[in-house]
């Protein structure tokens, strides 16, 4: 399996619009971050985690031909406003197939009404095959298993996915121990690390370093960095050797 990372910053992406720090000026691409999403790639098919504003970009970058499904990890802007921009996978696929817990499915029947509308569709309107799932139910996906885990994004319930033998966390604040069992043995694990300073929904590094020495993964990425965690190049030499941060454009294969 291959996983892309498609965007690894926070919900303004780095730099922020209208922000003249250090950061946004640095020349190091890895210091440029698009909306937080990832793309798995296996057996022929391409799966999206989330569906970051920047989707259209982050499709075109990668020459993305085909997509089958996309899971949801919650209904944030962030990780759902590009929704719309499936419209060519459904002109030659037919229905998008997503993924989310049931409150997920309605904030998107909401915020997206012409694309689940039955009567009177707009005609250029995409159309999804939506399936609501919860962090106690396993299910298969294109020959995989695909394992929910409970997360806190803050006080809001939100889900990290674990396939094989990777697991990708975004928005994460707290993961109690039952969930934090179901990475087990796992080889990769992406996880969100915001930035140095606490932060009240996000995990900040020293968190997430915790939460790696708990897991004791081979390779860990962190994504949904913000411009506060500071320069690629100079933070990297501060993590363990066996902990990277992610940057747009990262693509890695997963064992199985």
């Amino acid at each position: 399996m291959k996983l892309t990372f498609l965007g690894t910053g926070t919900s303004q992406g780095v730099p922020v619009i209208g922000m003249d720090t250090p950061v946004a000026r640095s020349r190091d691409k890895r210091d440029k971050r698009l909306r937080t999403s990832a793309l798995l790639s296996w057996g022929g098919v391409n799966v999206n985690i989330d569906c970051a504003p920047d989707f259209r970009q982050q499709m075109l970058r990668h020459r993305v031909q085909h997509l089958e499904a996309i899971l949801f990890t919650h209904e944030h802007a962030d990780h759902t406003a590009g929704l719309d921009d499936i419209r060519p996978f459904v002109l030659k696929q037919g229905d998008m197939p997503i993924y989310g817990l049931p409150r997920v499915i309605e904030q998107l029947r909401i915020r997206f009404a012409y694309i689940f509308a039955t009567e009177n569709r707009y005609a250029g309107a995409p159309s999804v095959a939506a399936t609501e799932i919860t962090a106690e139910t396993p299910f298969t996906l294109f020959g995989k298993e695909v394992i929910p885990i409970a997360v806190e994004h803050g006080t809001l319930p939100i889900l990290g996915y674990r396939i094989g033998n990777l697991a990708y966390i975004t928005d994460a604040k707290y993961i109690a121990e039952a969930e934090l069992s179901k990475l087990h043995k796992v080889d990769t694990l992406v996880l969100n690390a915001l930035r140095k300073a606490p932060h009240p929904t996000h995990l900040n590094i020293e968190e997430a370093l915790a939460i790696v020495r708990e897991v004791h993964p081979r390779q860990t990425f962190f994504t949904h960095m913000s411009q506060t965690m500071g320069f690629h190049a100079k933070v990297q030499k501060e993590l363990p050797a066996h902990v990277f941060l992610a940057y747009d454009n990262l693509t890695i294969m997963i064992n199985d």
